[in-house]
């Protein structure tokens, strides 16, 4: 070690003896940031471990092939089980019914299951008495016996929701399809629960056996073949998967193992990583202001101390070292602080959630979220610090000697300068290279750049506003405008640290009020009341005849339904084109198709024209102008679609603006007539009707149907609004944190400025103001800023908003003013609040003792 640093070390150790005296606020910033991104990435990681962990109870085995519509073949089920052991799972939607002519009718996500189900994890059955259910884990009996058909009936396992609303219990009967059911237990649990596809109902298990006795399967129906593979140990999933494909590469299924059991799960861990990420990291920006105010406010309380030092010849690199010294210790310990607090975040949310996402998180320690944000955390440190560290090194003495009167003012050296900005580009670099979307992260880190310039220059310039407006008459107001720009003004700090917590807040509010308008009320008025599905060809007469006899429907409308997936883009397959992560769901899975000889409505031709009613040629297909836009496509292109297990070329006839908000029948890919007419399908309708009379027309269809299922748009609408007030009190909550860091910054500025404020208002006093006027006018500097920093993060935020509205999901966007006002609300109430605990205080103190200090 140096000679220099030597001394710098000891100069530093022995001014840290005096305590953390001024620089609790920077720990506390620091400790605060560093703790959610460690935790937010501890807690991650550890859930997806859990999921790599469970990835063969979640998927139901070792590898999982999907199809829809349509069963194996006979010699694909030959190949498969000398190979492998297999379950088969039957999945579909249906009216369940209860006995009697009033009974309740709900519909469920039906599953029919081999007595090999499940090969990986396990059932839990219930009672039906949730006290009993929850005090024990033990199950009443073997699902294998509550699906079996005794004393002349087959069994069920239904969800408890649904025994709910049926208004049944254990033992009762329930009707689905054609078929006869008694209720032997709930489900507690499913261990592949998760990884299913998108529900809408309660689940409704039966055995596989009792299936025909529904009368459910029909040509077309939406039923979905699920065949769970448990491969030999010296099996692998890799090298099954490549011989299967090898062996059927027209099979048309969907294939998945246990690497990746749940990939959307597993997607949306890495979105909300990376959201609360943003969040801890924008709250680690917030408090790196509080870092920079508690610097250069431990720096200006070592104004003698540097002063003595410089005169007695100590070199402006000794000060800089001695001070920096100081800083990276107590970063390092803050951040220590944080990552303790982060390792043991998996451990809590494992405890608090249990098994409720169908698997557990492992509990353990993840270094690499742990080492990011260490990092995080002492760049924060270092790059806000830099700046009054290079002050204090460059101030003359006398200067410093002068600060009681004339605050010192330098320039920082371009060195200093340069090594300000290296620190802050490590730190941007750092937070695009280390997240999951490195184009979101990209984005957030201009924006927090951006947001920052935005709150300094307009801080500059109220300051100079305020300075040049006029003189106020009341003693009060003139006080407070003073106090704006007055030497060592908290006006820039305050902005900045409140301002960044409350953008994210308006933004988030913003949004929220978008949503749940499109949902609420925009929504419900051109909504239909119910979808009909799986209606036979055979029905379709006497289903419109069912309907239309009911007097009250304004609307019915029906269009044929098949499914199919997009297999290749002009002769591409999906996985050698480059596809926008806002369109990729179109490759996922099938998709709903129809076919239609004239343009369906709630869309508007953009290009091309649509085919003659008597079209009989070559497929054609109408393709939604998004999509054509994201793949760049052009008329006459082709997308080759299987379906049902045939790959068919179809060519672009014409492109689409689709209205998807009013709910309407409508389909991303609609077919010319011809080959899609022929091929087994179904039907889907909507029918739009007065409320009161929504039950009898769900009990007259599914009464005369019992293949057909009723969805009812007002229920979904309900459960997407509660899932979206849920997320919304998740998201404000973890934005919070952001606005928590601004809390405290704000602190660290009142405390930064009390011996100033005690100051001021001594010598008010002594000049014959009132303790009224004075808490006046230092309420009302406090109000100003309040309101201040609420009108720019409002512009700011609403914004952003406008952006992810419009430009992101595609809604209008209607302005919402209470996310303003409850902005402007909080905002003021803060400042307000931590204004007058500083001013009570400075009101308190003595004259005397004070002036004969001075």
């Amino acid at each position: 070690m140096k000679g220099s640093t030597r001394i710098a070390f000891g100069f530093a150790r022995r001014e840290l003896r005096a305590g953390l005296h001024g620089f609790r606020i920077f720990l506390a910033c620091l400790i605060l940031g560093v703790a959610a991104i460690s935790g937010v990435g501890s807690v991650s990681q550890s859930m997806v471990e859990g999921l790599r962990n469970d990835g063969r109870a979640l998927l139901g085995g070792d590898m999982s092939l999907n199809l829809i519509h349509r069963p194996a073949e006979e010699d694909q089920r030959a190949w498969l089980s000398e190979r492998a052991t297999i379950s088969k799972v039957v999945e579909m939607r249906a009216m369940a019914r209860g006995i009697g002519a009033d009974s309740k009718r709900v519909l469920v996500e039906l599953r029919a299951v081999d007595d090999l189900y499940p090969l990986y994890g396990e059932v839990r059955l219930g009672t039906g008495n949730p006290d009993e259910d929850a005090a024990s884990d033990a199950a009443p009996g073997s699902l294998e016996a509550a699906l079996a058909f005794a004393d002349g009936s087959w069994g069920a396992a239904i969800d408890p929701r649904a025994l709910r609303r049926l208004e049944l219990k254990i033992g009762d009967r329930v009707n689905l399809g054609e078929g006869s059911f008694v209720i032997r237990a709930t489900l507690l649990k499913e261990p592949d629960h998760t990884t299913r596809a998108f529900t809408v109902g309660p689940s409704f298990m039966i055995s596989a056996d009792a299936l025909p006795a529904t009368g459910l399967i029909q040509p077309g129906s939406m039923t979905r073949y699920d065949y769970r593979l448990a491969l030999p140990e010296t099996q692998t999933a890799l090298a099954f998967r490549a011989d299967l494909e090898e062996t059927f590469p027209e099979a048309g299924w969907r294939i998945r193992d246990s690497s990746s059991a749940a990939p959307r799960v597993s997607q949306f861990i890495d979105r909300l990583t990376l959201f609360l990420t943003l969040v801890g990291l924008t709250a680690l920006l917030v408090g790196g202001v509080g870092v920079g105010n508690a610097t250069r406010s431990y720096l200006e309380g070592k104004t003698a101390t540097i002063a003595t030092l410089k005169c007695l010849g100590a070199p402006g690199e000794l000060i800089f070292k001695v001070y920096l010294i100081q800083i990276l210790l107590l970063a390092a310990l803050g951040t220590v602080i944080g990552l303790v607090i982060g390792a043991f975040a998996p451990m809590v949310v494992a405890n608090l959630i249990g098994d409720a996402l169908g698997w557990r998180a492992v509990v353990g320690l993840y270094p690499l979220p742990l080492i990011t944000a260490a990092v995080f955390g002492l760049l924060t440190a270092l790059t806000f610090s830099l700046w009054s560290l290079g002050r204090a090194r460059d101030v003359a003495p006398a200067s410093l000697f002068r600060s009681a009167i004339a605050p010192a003012k330098g320039h920082l050296s371009a060195g200093m300068s340069l090594s300000i900005l290296v620190s802050g580009g490590i730190l941007a670099a750092l937070a695009v290279l280390t997240a999951v979307d490195q184009k979101i992260a990209g984005f957030f880190v201009a924006a927090a750049l951006i947001a920052f310039l935005v709150f300094y220059v307009t801080a500059r310039a109220v300051m100079a506003l305020a300075r040049k407006a006029p003189r106020s008459k009341l003693p009060s107001l003139r006080l407070a405008i003073a106090n704006l720009y007055r030497p060592g003004a908290p006006t820039p700090s305050v902005v900045l640290s409140l301002g960044l917590g409350l953008t994210v807040l308006v933004t988030i509010a913003q949004i929220e009020g978008n949503l749940t308008q499109q949902v609420e009320q925009n929504l419900p008025e051109e909504a239909p009341g119910f979808y009909f599905i799986d209606i036979q060809p055979d029905q379709v007469e006497a289903f419109d005849e069912v309907v239309e006899s009911i007097p009250g429907i304004t609307e019915l409308r029906r269009v044929p339904m098949l499914r199919g997936r997009i297999t290749g883009v002009n002769g591409l397959a999906p996985s050698e084109i480059e596809v926008p992560s806002d369109i990729k769901w179109i490759f996922r899975g099938d998709r709903g198709l129809t076919w239609s000889r004239t343009p369906p409505p709630n869309s508007e031709l953009t290009r091309g024209d649509w085919w003659p009613e008597d079209y009989e040629g070559k497929p054609l297909v109408s393709l939604d102008q998004q999509i054509s836009d994201g793949l760049g496509l052009e008329l006459g292109d082709s997308l080759t679609i299987n379906i049902l297990g045939r790959d068919v070329d179809v060519e672009i006839a014409n492109l689409r603006a689709i209205d998807w908000s009013q709910l309407q029948l409508n389909f991303v890919m609609v077919f010319s007539p011809g080959l899609l007419s022929q091929a087994p399908q179904t039907q889907i309708a909507t029918v739009r009707a007065a409320p009161e009379i929504e039950d009898r027309i769900e009990r007259a269809v599914t009464d005369r149907f019992v293949n057909v299922s009723s969805i009812r748009v007002k229920e979904a609408l309900n459960a997407v609004t509660e899932l979206l007030e849920q997320v919304s009190t998740a998201v404000r909550a973890t934005a919070s944190i952001a606005l928590v860091a601004g809390v405290l910054v704000l602190a660290g500025a009142v405390a930064a400025g009390h011996h100033r404020r005690v100051y001021d208002a001594v010598i008010l006093k002594v000049l014959g103001a009132t303790r009224a006027t004075i808490g006046r006018a230092f309420l009302l500097e406090y109000g100003l800023l309040g309101a201040l920093t609420a009108a720019i993060a409002a512009v700011l935020g609403t914004t952003a908003a406008f952006l992810v509205i419009t430009e992101i999901m595609r809604l209008d966007f209607v302005f919402q003013p209470w996310a303003v006002v409850s902005t402007a609300l909080i905002a003021t109430a803060i400042t307000l609040l931590f204004g007058f605990a500083g001013t009570w205080r400075a009101l308190g103190q003595k004259a005397a003792p004070l002036l004969r200090n001075e």
